[in-house]
């Protein structure tokens, strides 16, 4: 059983293995992204149950645009149908959706669509799903570094004023809290470019299921492990 006093407040997930899983199987890995789809919701709907705050998902990076053109299409097509189809559904269940990364190259229909699915639920007071979308950590920083710039500038801050607070606060994920927990799946041991500076201190679960294959029981078990853990932010 949970500890339902001791639930994260945010849990990261990087999703990895939806390809591999496919070719196991003799399949084309645009299959295994449509059955990954399948894992966000069913995960999804496990953390507004167990009361978690936050959700976030590692969708597509930076570095994913390298990938084949047929397999970039599938998943700017998968994300276009879940704007379309479940947006309604997330308000609905008091659910609010973000997206975190950077706004280009992603097709111009697929931003409209996201800026609408964010005002539609913004004032939601349940589980924020985030999808981090066209997302690198290291450009993240970076691009907070010149936000900060610009207001020292523009003479509405000071040098001195920055402090790690005030950095994180022109963050992608300013006003969220930080992951409590991440998950990777696969079996691969990295972070991948993925809320470095957001990680400081969260704990990490690694385990060898793909992504496709991740349930419910699975995210249970994670957070048991999670909850076996003594946190210290390097206090001792």
């Amino acid at each position: 059983m949970l500890e339902k006093d001791n639930i994260p407040r945010h849990v990261a997930i990087i999703m990895d293995g939806n390809g591999r899983w496919a070719k196991e199987r003799g399949l084309p890995r645009t299959a295994g992204h449509r059955e990954g789809i399948k894992r966000v919701k069913e995960i999804m709907k496990e953390a507004s149950e167990l009361g978690i705050k936050v959700l976030t998902f590692f969708t597509f990076s930076t570095e994913n645009w390298n990938r084949p053109k047929k397999e970039i299409d599938m998943l700017m097509h998968s994300l276009n149908d879940f704007l379309d189809k479940h947006i309604d559904e997330l308000d609905k269940n008091n659910i609010r959706f973000k997206v975190i990364g950077q706004d280009r190259p992603l097709p111009e229909r697929i931003l409209a669509k996201i800026k609408k699915a964010q005002d539609q639920t913004k004032d939601n007071t349940g589980l924020v799903m985030v999808l981090a979308l066209n997302y690198g950590a290291r450009q993240e920083i970076v691009d907070a570094a010149k936000k900060f710039t610009s207001s020292v500038l523009r003479e509405e801050l000071n040098l001195e004023d920055l402090d790690t607070e005030l950095f994180s606060s022109y963050l992608y994920t300013a006003g969220l809290p930080e992951p409590d927990l991440l998950i990777r799946t696969s079996g691969e041991m990295r972070i991948s470019n993925f809320l470095l500076w957001q990680l400081s201190y969260t704990e990490l679960y690694f385990l060898k299921k793909y992504w496709p294959d991740f349930r419910r029981n699975d995210f249970q078990e994670a957070i048991k492990v999670y909850q076996k853990r003594e946190r210290r932010f390097g206090a001792r």
